[in-house]
């Protein structure tokens, strides 16, 4: 059995949908060995999946910038996305996909012939925000931002992130915000946005970040709503002294940040700009 997921759930290995705790991948896979793969992560709503095109459009991304052969046609990945969620049985679920190089012999160098990439799906149940953190926001601590110079990709290899994000755990705050010689960067899982004086701001869009999908959105949604939008770097002074703090991710829609190392952003509770891009987020998600 799986911690944390029900023997039963259905996945997807390789071409085969199989219950969660009989699908096994070989120990030489890369993605085991060496992290060397790609994934994405899907919101579905009421059996609908969101920003589908943009999401897909980072996949091809993160597999063009490892070199992993793309293995699914655009309405294959589609395909699968919808069939995971049906058989979750979820009304509104997070679909996990996962591709590595495959299986070769423990070897840091790409595999000199051509091999298999390993396809791996899955949904998960997705609980919204509720009420209590929407109306009371998030606590979080600032820390260096100590990961690799490519963040732009969506690779599996997670460590640097996952030590991020333990960090939060250990502080009992909910995130970190993580900044790069004195300029904001991102979350352990999530983009930080930062409204100052009317204007919803972002840092650029580079290898230290990871363009999250609702980067776009959000960008849109400010348009749609007449907020200015800016996307530059961020010095911390100017993160600690903001009007309001935002959080972004799939899982977590968008999110205040009312709180960080222990100080008040703000007035110490969410904004009017968070507010109007909540009702705007939200609005779209029911227009599904």
């Amino acid at each position: 059995m799986i911690p944390g997921m029900p023997g039963e759930s259905q996945v997807y290995l390789n071409g085969e949908f199989t219950r969660a705790d009989e699908a096994k991948i070989s120990v030489l896979d890369r993605g085991f060995i060496f992290g060397d793969g790609i994934y994405e992560v899907v919101p579905v709503y009421n059996g609908k999946p969101f920003r589908m095109t943009e999401h897909l459009n980072r996949l091809d991304r993160s597999l063009k910038a490892l070199s992993i052969p793309q293995p699914k046609s655009r309405a294959q990945w589609e395909a699968l996305v919808d069939e995971l969620s049906r058989r979750s049985g979820l009304s509104d679920c997070l679909v996990y996909l996962q591709v590595t190089r495959g299986v070769y012999k423990r070897d840091h160098a790409f595999p000199k012939t051509a091999i298999e990439p390993t396809v791996f799906g899955m949904a998960t149940e997705f609980k919204r925000p509720g009420s209590q953190v929407r109306e009371h926001g998030m606590r979080t601590i600032s820390i260096v931002d100590e990961r690799w110079l490519h963040c732009e990709i969506k690779s599996t290899s997670l460590l640097g992130n996952v030590l991020a994000r333990q960090r939060a755990v250990e502080a009992g705050v909910d995130e970190v915000v993580q900044f790069r010689d004195g300029f904001l960067t991102e979350g352990s899982s999530s983009n930080i946005w930062v409204v100052s004086g009317g204007k919803l701001m972002a840092p650029p869009k580079n290898n230290l970040i990871l363009e999250g999908v609702r980067y776009g959105f959000m960008a849109e949604l400010a348009e749609e709503i007449g907020i200015p939008f800016e996307s530059r770097r961020i010095t911390q002074d100017e993160v600690v002294q903001a009007d309001e703090l935002l959080l972004t991710s799939a899982s977590k829609e968008v999110l205040p940040i009312v709180e960080m190392d222990g100080r008040a952003i703000g007035a110490g509770v969410p904004g009017p700009i968070y507010a109007k891009l909540r009702a705007a987020y939200d609005a779209r998600i029911a227009a599904l």
